[in-house]
């Protein structure tokens, strides 16, 4: 029976689907000629999709994704919880000596990394359990981003010749995300080091390797070693919210201040930030809290850990309250948001949902034209106005 309601399972799941026409094994066979070019020989191949099947809870996980999805408050309650931040300070005295290492190398401070670590895999008590061939396959095949998930399925598959992880310990997220940083397939081709120098990139058991991959993928990425990323800032009383870049020394003269009592950066610029639109706390990022978000695009995601590594580092909690009555746009208004955007000729850099601080920019010049506050943030006033028609004046 227990067999049967898995079969069906399946069955509802990939009916609900862009399902490829071929049977699974079949597709699984389109992808071998791939997997020969990165010089995955066939009898890694086959070994590596001997039983495979598709995993049934993979597209309902699709769809819950709470950084997405959750008010941005309530994501940073979870997310930088007091019980994190305490298991966070142990585990940078815990690690200092590899720590201090990293940072000397990678220039990403040692809160940084603790901090991605903490929110990826709860300092590696979570790291997931899935068997990641299985999760990309399972992607590619239901149609969810099919190229990009078969490309890191065989991207996958390359990591297996090379020996740095054995097929059964290949285990991550339902997404494919691996170990205890849990990186991509992808990321961890290009990224993953060997800091302990043991001759295999191990990021699933190797606490050096995880955390000093890490930053180097941070640093890869364009982090300043040096530069904060942000902090939270107080607006004076006629502050014009279309203003969005300004060296720090401009945003003093307009009379913007640290909400910890702190000192504007003499040199730099920051963005004019509003995760929650003008009615939550406002901040002030650097290029450095751009590079957070290419460890995971998500606005939530990004300040959680730059919040959490704040807070392990003993500075205070956000001044300022997030609105109790935050209904987030779900992803896919968000995505028609960014198809309104395309439609009044803005060069959109993303048509998945995620919103950069350039796109933010372009909602603040939309908000405008609809007399809303430009405060940058995709909600649910923009939307009703952009569904009314191209010009609601």
């Amino acid at each position: 029976m227990i067999r049967l309601a898995a079969r069906l399972t399946l069955l509802l799941c990939l009916a609900a689907s862009p399902v490829r026409a071929e049977p699974f094994a079949d597709y699984l066979e389109t992808l071998r000629p791939a997997a020969r070019s990165r010089g995955v020989s066939d009898a890694v191949f086959d070994r590596a999709i001997a039983g495979l099947t598709p995993d049934p809870q993979v597209e309902a996980l699709t769809k819950r994704q709470p950084e997405f999805s959750r008010p941005i408050g309530a994501y940073l309650a979870s997310a930088v919880s007091a019980s994190r931040i305490t298991s966070g300070r142990k585990e940078l005295e815990k690690a200092a000596t590899t720590l201090q290492a990293i940072e000397v190398r990678y220039g990403v401070p040692a809160e940084i990394v603790v901090a991605v670590w903490g929110v990826e895999s709860n300092f590696g008590a979570s790291p997931g359990s899935k068997d990641v061939l299985r999760s990309l396959i399972t992607l590619a095949y239901i149609g969810y981003r099919t190229d990009y998930f078969a490309r890191e399925f065989v991207t996958a598959l390359g990591i297996l010749q090379k020996g740095d992880v054995p097929r059964a310990d290949m285990r991550g997220s339902w997404a494919g995300a691996m170990g205890q940083t849990q990186f991509m397939p992808s990321s961890f081709e290009k990224f993953a080091v060997d800091f302990d120098g043991d001759g295999h990139r191990d990021i699933w058991r190797s606490l050096p390797d995880a955390l000093a991959s890490t930053a180097n993928y941070l640093s890869q990425n364009g982090w300043q070693r040096g530069l904060p990323w942000g902090f939270e800032v107080v607006l004076p009383a006629n502050f014009d919210y279309a203003i969005s870049r300004h060296s720090f020394a401009d945003w003093a003269k307009l009379g913007i201040h640290r909400a910890d009592k702190g000192a504007l950066p003499a040199t730099g610029e920051g963005i004019m930030f509003f995760p929650s639109g003008a009615a939550g706390p406002a901040f002030l990022a650097t290029q450095n809290f751009a590079v957070l978000k290419t460890y995971n695009n998500s606005d939530a995601y990004a300040l959680s850990v730059a919040h959490l590594a704040d807070r392990m580092k003993g500075r205070p909690a956000f001044v300022s309250a997030w609105p109790a009555d935050e209904q987030p746009l779900p992803r896919e208004e968000r995505k028609e948001l960014q198809q309104y955007l395309i439609k009044l000729g803005y060069a959109v850099d993303d048509k998945e949902g995620r919103i950069s601080f350039a796109m933010r920019d372009m909602i603040r010049e939309v908000q405008a034209r609809y007399h809303l506050r430009p405060d940058g943030n995709p909600d649910w006033a923009l939307m009703k106005a952009l569904r009314g028609g191209p010009d609601a004046r």
